[in-house]
This record gives structure tokens, sequence and C-alpha cells, in this order.
């Protein structure tokens, strides 16, 4: 809180109970008019006056206070949302330029490579990959902080967005002998929501997955009609967690995994785009029984959209 500003909300915070105990006991008098007489009813009235006026001219002092310092609040965070924006855009141009390069070495384009020289350049292109994948994940990070983060709903058919991000996480997981299954109903109701969004927050939850299942493991992605909307389920055979590292899950720079790789910005950023949808998002995992991600999206009005 500004310094400045703490004098006078000191003399406010004295100021407040006084008019409103001057305005009660010009009540307390009103009241004893029928005692007193006429000049009594006239003392009462003034001090009533006096009161509510005084109590008045501080609640609007104490209202402009708190409306100033939220608007300090709200400038200092679309300033550090900005920061970390440009920030994550100076990265990420100069590190897709670098993946792009080793793509082309690894293409053999220039040229002919060792083994050695080709195991440096996968190295390179991955963690490439996985730093990109960061930047984006800031900016996002930055967009929910500033209260930029708003979907734009329109009837979407939840099946297919899973579907296509499905298909789009095959070769991830083939390269680590993964095993993906979709499950979805035949007739999927439409319901309000942002195709980008949601196919952000499914591409999240299966990249999870799938960075925490063993080599040769499963990922199973099923979607359900429900009364209230679609439930989405994403769940992995992997090692699970403890009590102690499911209560990490959903905060930032927290994975709830131990040594592994990932910032835990997607769980973050999956947990906000559900609720910004009105929906909600569980886990249920165990040690060495897997975890399954639970996400839940309402339909319209009770109802499918249309």
């Amino acid at each position: 809180m500004d310094r400045r500003g703490a004098p006078a909300d000191r003399v406010v915070s004295r100021t407040l109970p006084v008019a409103w105990g001057a305005a009660a006991t010009g009540v307390a008098a009103v009241a004893g008019f029928a005692v007193a007489g006429w000049w009594a009813l006239a003392a009462a009235s003034a001090a009533l006056s006096a009161g509510v006026v005084g109590a008045s001219v501080g609640t609007r002092y104490v209202t402009r206070a708190q409306r100033a310092e939220l608007d300090v609040l709200a400038e200092q965070v679309e300033r550090r949302a900005e920061q970390v924006a440009a920030l994550g855009h100076e990265l990420r141009t100069p590190l897709t330029m670098i993946k792009g390069a080793a793509d082309l070495l690894l293409e053999r384009t220039p040229g002919p490579l060792t083994p050695q020289q080709e195991r440096f350049l996968q190295v390179i292109g991955h963690q490439c990959t996985n730093v990109v994948a960061l930047c984006e994940s800031l900016l996002t990070q930055a967009k929910i902080e500033a209260g930029l983060f708003d979907p734009r709903l329109e009837p979407a058919d939840v099946s297919v967005l899973a579907r296509d991000v499905v298909t789009a996480m095959r070769p991830l997981c083939a390269q680590r002998r993964q095993h993906i299954t979709l499950d979805t109903p035949q007739v999927a109701p439409r319901i309000p929501a942002d195709p980008l969004l949601i196919s952000q927050a499914l591409t999240n939850l299966v990249s999870n997955a799938s960075r925490f299942t063993t080599i040769g493991g499963s990922i199973d992605v099923r979607v359900m009609a429900v009364d209230t909307g679609v439930a989405v389920y994403v769940t992995d055979d992997g090692a699970g967690m403890s009590r102690e590292q499911r209560r990490q899950l959903f905060r930032r720079f927290a994975t709830g995994r131990p040594l592994e790789d990932g910032t835990g910005l997607g769980l973050v950023i999956t947990k906000t785009i559900v609720e910004l949808h009105g929906g909600s998002i569980m886990v249920d995992t165990a040690s060495a029984r897997g975890t399954t991600f639970l996400f839940t999206l309402p339909a319209a009005n009770g109802g499918s959209a249309p």
C-alpha cells in the first residue's frame, strides 16, 4: 500500500466512528422528543444531520482511496504482463530460428551427419521446442494476469476438438512408444466454447500425460455427454502422485512430480481456461496407479447449444 495514503486512512478510520456516533446520538435524541420538547428536537436534528453528512463524506473518501489503490494495482499488473509478453516474444523468435536451422541440418540438406552430430542436433531441437512452449505459456499467463484472456464462445463439438488434438499428439506419443486411444460418443452436444482455448487445454493435459507416462505406456482420452454438458477424461498409467505431490498441482512452477521437466504453467492455464467456460477440473491419482484428469464444460441454459 502507498505510504502517503496511510495518514489519510487513519484520519478517516477515526472520523467515521465519530460521525456515525453523532448520527446515532441524534436518532436517540429524536426518539426522546416527547420528554424533552422542541429544543431537544432541534439539537437532535442538528446532531443527526452533522453525523450523516460527516459519515457520508468519510465513506466517499474511503471509496475514492480504494478506487485509486485498485487503479495503481491494475496498472502494475498490466505493466508486468507487458514485460513478460515482450520477454516471451524476444525469446521465442530466435529460438524458433535455431530450431529451424537444426531441423534443416537433421534433414541432411547441407550435407551428411555423423551419428554423434545427429544426436546433438536432436537435443538442440528438443530443448528449443521446450523453451518455445514455455514462452507460449508465459505469454498466455501474462494475458490471464492482465485480464485479457476472454473466451470467444461459439457452438463447439468437443469430440471433434479432442479428435484433432489426439491426431496431432500421435507422433509425439509414437516417439515414446506410447499408445493413445480416444473414446467419444456417437452424438455429442454442441456447447458454447472457444475452440482454440479448449484445444489448448486438451493439448496441455495430453502432453502432461505423455510426459509422465513410462515408455510404452498408455494414454486414454474420453469424451462423455453428461446431464450438465460435457465431461472430458485424460488418463495415463504412469507412476501417479502422492498426496503431497497432488497438493502442488495447479500452482505455477510446481509440477507435482519431482525431478521432472515442466513448469506447471500448463495445468494453471488449463484450469483457467476451464473455469472461464464455467466448468471445473479435478484429478484422481495415487502412487503407482496412474492419473486421471477430468474437466467438465456446461451446456447453454442446461441444454445443448444450438
